[in-house]
């Protein structure tokens, strides 16, 4: 009797692990209300297809994140990556950042919220939140940009 009793319980316990394990797992979403999306890439930015990107003050548009990069050149060694999400309308697919003319504002033109392209900060609102910054190393050769 007493070994049907330890039976149930470790079966119990495997049933309740098994649960848990087999758990479809929610989609991630940062504070700012940009869902979470893996993300792994590798850029060349001496390719000569990336050439905006090779000085200081430089950017380009990449595919990747949510809806899209910002790679941003701040100086000869450092990069910032941002995502084209907007914080204030994550969900609305029209609502992409753009790089404006002076290159250092970046705008959802849906809302007219703006951040700073050096480290996405908002400048005017509505938005609140900053703009989705990823991780980047740069060894000189290339930019690995990864969350």
């Amino acid at each position: 009797m007493f070994l049907a009793k330890k039976i149930k319980i470790i079966l119990a316990v495997s049933i309740c692990v098994l649960a848990v394990a087999c758990k479809k797992k929610a989609q991630k979403v940062q504070d700012n209300g940009v869902p979470y999306t893996p993300i792994n890439i590798v850029i060349y930015p001496g390719d000569p297809l990336n050439f905006k990107i090779q000085t200081p003050g430089g950017w380009m548009y990449f595919n990747g994140g949510v809806s899209g990069l910002i790679v941003y050149r701040k100086t000869a060694g450092e990069f910032v990556v941002l995502d084209r999400t907007s914080t204030y309308l994550p969900d609305d697919v029209g609502a992409r950042v753009k790089v404006q003319s002076d290159a250092f504002t970046c705008k959802d033109t849906i809302s007219g919220s703006k951040w700073q392209i050096f480290d996405g900060a908002v400048m005017t609102g509505p938005a609140t939140s900053p703009l989705r910054l990823y991780n980047n190393t740069y060894d000189g050769n290339a930019l690995r940009i990864t969350n």
